[in-house]
């Protein structure tokens, strides 16, 4: 679980800095909700990095109970993942609190859901390397 879930931590912070902070970060802040942007200037990384390694590792546990062990699954359950809780947390933000526009929202879940793709896949071959070691 700790190797799939480092995987999954590094493969969601490249992704994330691709994703967020290259290609929609314009995008994102023109789209912002009421409460307009309120970005850090800078991020705060150690909290950064600890979101990051807990979202790998809640993949890593969820393939783990779920025998997700190939680049294939991983793709699936990944997306699948990330979809459904991304729309779970964005939609509660939009109903609560004037942060994020329904643009962004749809931008958002859109941008979440190819990172879990891709993450899961990382980790379900990272734990599937695993299975084939024991």
């Amino acid at each position: 679980m700790l190797m799939g879930g480092i995987a999954g931590a590094v493969a969601f912070f490249l992704l994330g800095w691709l994703i967020y902070g290259i290609l929609l970060m314009d995008f994102m802040t023109a789209h912002s909700g009421a409460a307009g942007n309120v970005g850090r200037a800078e991020p705060d990384f150690l909290y950064l990095i600890i979101g990051n390694l807990a979202s790998g590792l809640l993949l890593a546990y969820i393939f783990i109970k779920g025998n997700v062990n190939s680049m294939g699954a991983g793709i699936v359950a990944g997306a699948i993942i990330a979809c459904l809780m991304t729309v779970g947390f964005d939609c509660v933000m939009y109903a609560t609190s004037t942060v994020i526009s329904k643009t962004a929202m749809a931008a958002d879940v859109a941008a979440a859901t190819v990172m879990g793709a891709i993450t899961g896949g990382i980790v379900g071959m990272v734990l599937g390397m695993g299975k084939k070691a024991e």
